[in-house]
């Protein structure tokens, strides 16, 4: 590739084995992150990203700038233009030869081709490749020497065993969490598709906003716009992906009467994925979910347990709870207990106001909810525990919540998430004695409803989670977790992630210590980042990455 310029070393700023600075021409335009190639000792090459772009002149201070204007006229003319130069901090990455003392200086500088750029990155020996987006490199320069080409990712340190969990952050909207964490799946299942001999993998997914993911397996119309179409299928294609959307999708979706709808998704897609087999309402039958209730008190602080206590009471059937075989029956039993002095021996130790205090809040998310009543078999109703044990290879499973308040949404991922980590523990059974998938990769967007820093330690639903991050990988399950800020999520579940995707952030949140360990001029970076654009972060890469992703190819509903 062209020579851009070279190496400067001097008294007070000297290259050394991390970084460096060249000068290059003042019209030549880089970008952070591009990659370029060094000639240095031995006949071998260093390879640096770059980091900062400075432009410096002779000029002794901001005042002598100043009066060499006529004292501020912006209209004059300078007498003797002043020298100036634009210098760049570059990061060392690799050395061709594995030599990394220090470049030297006046080494000649030049862009990297698409293959030293593969090598200087450590692309070239990624063992398990899964494609994470695509880099575009000299932008700035003319179109010939514009470089695009796939990233992969090394699916082991991506799903395990070698490391798991995702975390994707970025303000709302513009960062698309939503849409690159349904782009790594999809590149995911594709892979899984077409290798017999790949690691059995399935989804599971919860819509916690809108309509968002109530159509995918359902294409992406473009909103008529053909060309915007062939763009899309273009970058698909380059990156080896399929050009169809996700296959094998299942949608379960809180049941509703007449009176009430509990889900945004409008009425003729649900009836069309009903007749096709594809959608079921869940429900919660006492019997059988009962052992769930701890779930019902995840934002609330139990520090003495007593909440803990009642529920522990009603699952061991005592004072009369083993006769009761339905939510109605349970509600009566629990209204019994908050009767002044009705407490037996057993139950004593239980005061009355926290028998009122428990039921209360029962009641409120059971009272008049219907997703809390018998499962009607010939009406399409499922309990989620049932269809878990049905989940097979490359199955994606989407679980709406979006309609449903804040409690409620915490009460059905939990239990999905109890249920999945049962069936990996082999403590629940598999229809038909069917093996479930090797890797169950959870998906959830505003994680910090769940796993903030701020939720009650004791949460049943936060002990769940950090049981995920922290043994996961070798249960074969994988987290992959979406928020608009970092910071704010508990730091086991992030501590445990092996990959980050950073895309457009503040200011604010930047200055938190999460960050610490970025460079500045890349946090800078992600002030400015685009839709389709991620920062990824993971140990298999040698450097940051701005990697880019194509729009979805499943249904976008506006």
């Amino acid at each position: 590739m062209s020579l851009i310029g070279k190496v400067i070393a001097t008294e007070k700023v000297p290259t050394t084995i991390d970084d460096f600075c060249f000068w290059t021409n003042k019209n030549l335009i880089l970008n952070p992150f591009d990659v370029i190639k060094v000639e240095h000792i031995r006949n071998s090459s260093t390879f640096a990203v770059v980091e900062e772009i400075s432009h410096i002149t002779d000029s002794a201070s901001f005042l002598s700038n100043f009066i060499s204007n006529d004292f501020g006229d912006v209209d004059a003319e300078e007498a003797t233009m002043r020298i100036g130069m634009n210098y760049v901090k570059a990061k060392v990455v690799g050395n061709t030869h594995n030599i990394f003392i220090p470049v030297q200086s006046n080494a000649k500088v030049h862009l990297a081709t698409k293959e030293e750029i593969i090598i200087a990155l450590g692309l070239d020996s990624i063992k398990n490749p899964l494609v994470c987006g695509y880099l575009e490199m000299y932008e700035g320069t003319d179109d010939t020497a514009k470089i695009t080409l796939p990233v992969h990712i090394d699916s082991k340190f991506l799903i395990g065993p070698e490391g798991a969990h995702l975390n994707i952050s970025g303000i709302s909207g513009l960062a698309a969490k939503t849409s690159y964490g349904m782009f790594l799946m999809k590149a995911i299942q594709d892979k899984c598709l077409e290798d017999e001999e790949a690691e059995d993998v399935a989804f599971v997914v919860f819509n916690v906003k809108g309509r968002d993911m109530l159509a995918l397996d359902e294409p992406n119309d473009f909103e008529g716009d053909q060309d915007e179409k062939d763009r899309t299928m273009a970058f698909y294609s380059m990156l080896g992906l399929e050009t169809n959307p996700f296959k094998q999708v299942t949608y379960l979706y809180p049941y509703s009467n007449k009176k009430r709808s509990n889900t945004y998704a409008e009425k003729d897609l649900f009836e069309k994925q009903t007749k096709h087999n594809k959608a079921f309402e869940y429900k919660f039958e006492y019997d059988l979910d009962k052992d769930n209730l701890d779930l019902m008190f995840s934002n609330i602080d139990d520090s003495n347990q007593t909440m803990e206590s009642i529920i522990n009471y009603i699952i061991d059937n005592q004072g009369g709870f083993g006769a009761v075989h339905d939510w109605k029956a349970f509600i009566e039993k629990l209204e019994e207990r908050c009767q002044p002095g009705n407490t037996n021996d057993k139950s004593k130790e239980i005061s009355v106001l926290s028998w009122r205090k428990f039921t209360r809040m029962v009641k409120k998310s059971i009272n008049n909810n219907y997703l809390f009543s018998i499962v009607d078999d010939s009406k399409k109703e499922v309990r989620i525990a049932q269809k878990i044990k049905d989940i097979q290879k490359n199955d994606v499973y989407v679980i709406d919540v979006a309609k449903l308040d804040s409690d409620m949404q915490a009460f059905v991922f939990g239990h999905t998430i109890r249920e999945l980590y049962n069936l990996q523990l082999d403590e629940k059974d598999t229809t038909d004695g069917k093996k479930p998938p090797s890797k169950i990769i959870i998906f959830i967007d505003e994680l910090n409803k769940f796993a903030s820093s701020d939720t009650p330690k004791n949460s049943p639903i936060l002990k769940q989670i950090l049981d995920i991050a922290e043994r996961g990988r070798s249960l074969g399950i994988v987290l992959f977790g979406a928020e608009q800020f970092k910071s704010a999520i508990h730091s086991r579940v992030t501590g445990n992630s092996s990959t980050f995707a950073y895309g457009r952030t503040n200011a604010i949140e930047l200055s938190k210590g999460d960050y610490k360990y970025i460079p500045s001029v890349y946090k800078n970076m992600m002030t400015r980042l685009k839709q389709g654009e991620y920062i990824i972060q993971n140990p298999i890469f040698r450097s940051l990455l701005n990697v880019k992703f194509p729009k979805p190819l499943y249904k976008q509903f506006k």
